[in-house]
């Protein structure tokens, strides 16, 4: 595997990050990992541990879609015949999801009650890695394009239902990684530094949508269409 892949998984896990409803999850984890600021060692580990959270959830998802697909003769192979065709088509509509030109997609989601977290505090530190995996589980229409709109098509095109998952995991947990990291180092621009992800999210989001359409159109021009 190439370290394109790999990338790309890991900039839709921050692109997942930083999107509206995985981005106020994260803020409620950074509340979480947060509060025992005193202890500073506590919340570097337990903002790693929130990140190796979402990672694992993510892992498991995409080892069993993959594994599944590719250990069923039938799906098999249909996914080598047609899955730069399937890929070409659904990077165009996850594009056009992301620039939001297609209506949006109603998607249950799992949340975390106030008594739930009170008890993966209880925990102690490793609550924060129950809370990394809970939180990883609450797929929104943006998550959920970014993840099963791209990132499996992409490990199954890879074979790799273990790794990119791992990078899109990371990803997804990398705010509360930093965030835990500057609260460790005493940093006193926190505050500031989140507004600009904020901002920031969307700018990336319409630039990856306009990427996302392009690749795809390439694909349906090469791989249906054959004119590559």
């Amino acid at each position: 595997m190439g370290l394109l892949p790999l990338l790309t998984a890991l900039w839709l896990g921050i692109l997942t990050s930083i999107s509206p409803c995985p981005l106020a999850t994260n803020i409620a984890a950074i509340s979480f990992v947060s509060y025992r600021i005193a202890h500073k060692v506590v919340v570097l580990l337990s903002g790693i541990l929130y990140t190796i959270g979402r990672a694992v959830t993510y892992i498991v998802i995409g080892f069993l879609v993959v594994r599944a697909a590719i250990n069923i003769p039938l799906v098999s192979n249909f996914l080598q015949l047609y899955i730069n065709k399937i890929l070409g088509i659904l990077l165009i509509l996850v594009g056009m999801f992301l620039l939001d030109l297609l209506f949006n997609i109603k998607i249950p989601s799992i949340s975390v009650s106030e008594s739930w977290q009170r008890k993966l505090d209880e925990i102690g530190i490793f609550g924060s890695l129950f809370l990394g995996m809970l939180f990883a589980l609450a797929f929104c229409p943006v998550s959920a394009a970014l993840f099963f709109g791209s990132l499996i098509p992409l490990a199954l095109k890879a074979n790799s239902g273990v790794i990119l998952p791992l990078f899109y995991g990371m990803g997804t947990g990398l705010p509360v990684l930093l965030f835990a990291i500057f609260i460790a180092l005493g940093s006193s621009h926190i505050g500031r530094m989140y507004e600009r992800a904020v901002k920031f999210e969307a700018i990336t989001k319409k630039v990856t949508g306009v990427i996302f359409i392009l690749v795809g159109i390439y694909y349906v021009l090469a791989y249906i269409f054959k004119l590559f």
